[in-house]
């Protein structure tokens, strides 16, 4: 048998090395940019573009001239076939059409606007804020449902509670990772970004709720007087389900993100990324955490001190 419980403080220290790493992130983020998190329109506000050049032509160049012209900010991704996505400041239908012209005489390329969209920063400010109470609500919603789902187990809160801080977790690994990201490859975070993250949140609590919902059942028969015991045996008989029904999900969201187009590259990313933390999470965080909680050993949460070993 795998002893996830008895190795626990090595699966707690690559949790703090990972949200260490976030924090880092974020900060530097905060000082760098103003805002942990690089925005996309869809927050900061302005203009998102897709043009089609034909022939194609390189990015590097693309860049070039939209600073010749006075473009400096521009945010430029690379589509593929010729076509390129391009986050600028706010801009009508007609400056985005004249932008596009001046481009194909400067690079003696045909320019065709396929997308235009323009976002207010007021109105992404409003979607910011209904995320966070979308998460906040969904985090209330878990814990008051997990306590009345295990509220024939000994301190049902316990179990709720347990939950939502492996959920937060996931999500706090996640936004760090997309922080690392905007900082080494300026990579912004849109609407989707956010659809992508509540869709996180439900798979890892789906997955936590399986895991625990075993360790009541082997509770109940009384397979051990060893609490810890019993939260690995769950642990390994649920594997198996849990390893399945992760690899399944990452096969599709793989060829998502692989020919799904540049448009939906981080959303599937962030799904992606969510399914593999939200699977680590369930399997080697949140059950052994559970038995920290219940054996009050709390100095094992911290696997560098001498204590925890």
């Amino acid at each position: 048998m795998i002893d996830f419980v008895g190795q626990r403080r090595w699966f707690f220290l690559i949790s703090w090395i990972l949200v260490i790493i976030g924090i880092a992130s974020l900060v530097i983020s905060q000082v760098q940019l103003g805002t942990p998190l690089r925005l996309g329109p869809d927050f900061a506000g302005g203009t998102s573009m897709t043009l089609q050049f034909s022939p194609a032509v390189e990015q590097s160049q693309l860049r070039e001239e939209m600073s010749s012209l006075g473009y400096d900010e521009a945010t430029i991704q690379n589509a593929g076939e010729g076509s390129f996505i391009i986050h600028i400041r706010e801009i009508t239908s007609e400056q985005a059409e004249e932008l596009a012209q001046g481009l194909g005489t400067e690079l003696n390329s045909q320019v065709e606007v396929t997308d235009y969209y323009l976002a207010s920063a007021t109105v992404g400010a409003a979607t910011a804020r209904s995320a966070l109470i979308a998460v906040i609500v969904a985090s209330v919603a878990m814990l008051l449902y997990i306590v009345w789902a295990f509220r024939r187990m000994p301190k049902p809160f316990r179990w709720g509670s347990v939950a939502v801080i492996a959920v937060v977790h996931d999500v706090f690994i996640t936004l760090g990772f997309f922080s690392l990201m905007g900082l080494l490859a300026g990579v912004e975070i849109d609407a989707l970004f956010i659809t992508g993250l509540l869709t996180v949140v439900g798979y890892s609590v789906n997955n936590i709720v399986v895991i625990f919902d075993r360790i009541r059942e082997n509770t109940a028969r009384g397979i051990s007087s060893d609490f810890g015991l019993t939260v690995n045996s769950s642990i390994v008989e649920t594997l198996g389900r849990c390893l399945n029904t992760s690899l399944t999900t990452l096969f599709v969201i793989l060829a998502l993100f692989l020919f799904g187009g540049a448009t939906v590259h981080y959303f599937v990313l962030v799904l992606l990324l969510g399914v593999v933390i939200g699977t680590y999470d369930s399997i080697f965080v949140a059950g052994p955490f559970l038995v920290v909680w219940e054996q009050g050993e709390w100095s094992s949460l911290l696997p560098w001190s001498k204590r925890s070993a």
